[in-house]
């Protein structure tokens, strides 16, 4: 596959951004062709300035592309008043060229250079390495390539080689002074459609999330059932204890030894959220054992012991931590 190195002109007429415009009429027409590039200080494209932008593109100047182009094939001068009638006759090239620029690099492939003519509907495009011109890829340069290239052999899969790669669409434009036709886009866009996929989403979304809501309510029936269903053993409680004293090592003036559903609770949580001084009473299952094995072995011993809700899926109490506390 060739690359833009291989088919641009590297000969290209500049222009700079106060360039003024009558300066540009004349230099195109000398040079023989349609457009220049603008570089700033650096070198860098900033912008693209053509005949058109001189002259207007509205029907009222077909006639003056007309003469234009016939100047350009006859190689004459242009006449001032000619000259005189351009749109831009006070106007520099920072005040009617094209911008932003559609650039490509050495190394991009030909059809990747075909495919950003027709989408954005240019002639030409700038070849820039480190942001500096090198040279400009216009569609008569990728006609040469195509001519250059070899014929296909007989019975060859379509689609090989340069001509597959520019898909045939520059055998079939209109002159170098026509704009290109635009593409067809896939399908017509709306606010309307963009709304539709915001609201698809959303239900979307909204399906997630009941989905886990779902399963969360479900583990946590599965969780309630198991903490009613055993017991707090000698080996569980000893755990929660070298929890606490780990904390207090580490700083610490209070643990959190035990977590448990709300929906543990005989009121689901309410009277810990609120909080009422007689929440331990609405504890039930391996919580109340709990509670009641700090109240025996260890609020005698100066710990206190607090529940607290931990969070509150959609809005409701979902996980209870026993805190166990020594600190003042």
């Amino acid at each position: 596959m060739q690359r833009a190195r291989d088919v641009m002109t590297r000969d290209v007429l500049t222009v700079a951004p106060d360039t003024p415009t009558r300066e540009i009429a004349r230099l195109l027409l000398e040079r023989g062709v349609s457009a220049a590039p603008v570089l700033d200080e650096a070198g860098k494209p900033v912008g693209m300035v053509s005949e058109g932008d001189i002259i207007g593109r509205d029907d009222d100047h077909g006639h003056r592309r007309d003469w234009w182009l016939a100047l350009v094939a006859e190689g004459e001068a242009l006449h001032p008043d000619y000259l005189a009638s351009f749109q831009g006759g006070g106007h520099r090239a920072r005040d009617v060229m094209t911008t932003p620029v559609v650039t490509v690099t050495p190394d991009t492939d030909v059809a990747e250079i075909a495919r950003l003519l027709a989408i954005h509907g240019i002639k030409r495009v700038p070849v820039v390495r480190d942001e500096r011109l090198v040279g400009v890829v216009s569609r008569a340069d990728l006609l040469r390539a195509l001519a250059q290239e070899p014929s296909q052999p007989h019975g060859a899969l379509p689609g090989h080689g340069l001509l597959g790669a520019l898909g045939g669409h520059l055998l079939h434009s209109e002159d170098k002074e026509a704009p290109p036709p635009a593409p067809s886009p896939p399908a017509p866009l709306s606010a309307e459609q963009f709304r539709a996929l915001v609201a698809d989403h959303a239900h979307q979304a909204a399906a997630r999330h009941a989905a886990q809501r779902r399963e969360a309510a479900e583990a946590r029936r599965a969780r309630v059932k198991e903490l009613i269903d055993h017991h707090v053993g000698d080996n569980a409680w000893q755990a929660m204890l070298h929890k606490a004293r780990h904390a207090a090592q580490e700083g610490g003036s209070e643990a959190l030894i035990f977590t448990f559903p709300a929906s543990l609770c005989s009121d689901g949580g309410r009277a810990i959220n609120v909080p009422e001084t007689d929440w331990p009473t609405t504890l039930r299952g391996e919580a109340a054992e709990v509670y009641l094995r700090w109240q025996h072995e260890l609020r005698p011993q100066g710990f206190h012991l607090a529940a607290r809700i931990l969070d509150f899926p959609g809005g409701l109490p979902g996980d209870v931590g026993l805190f166990l506390i020594w600190g003042a």
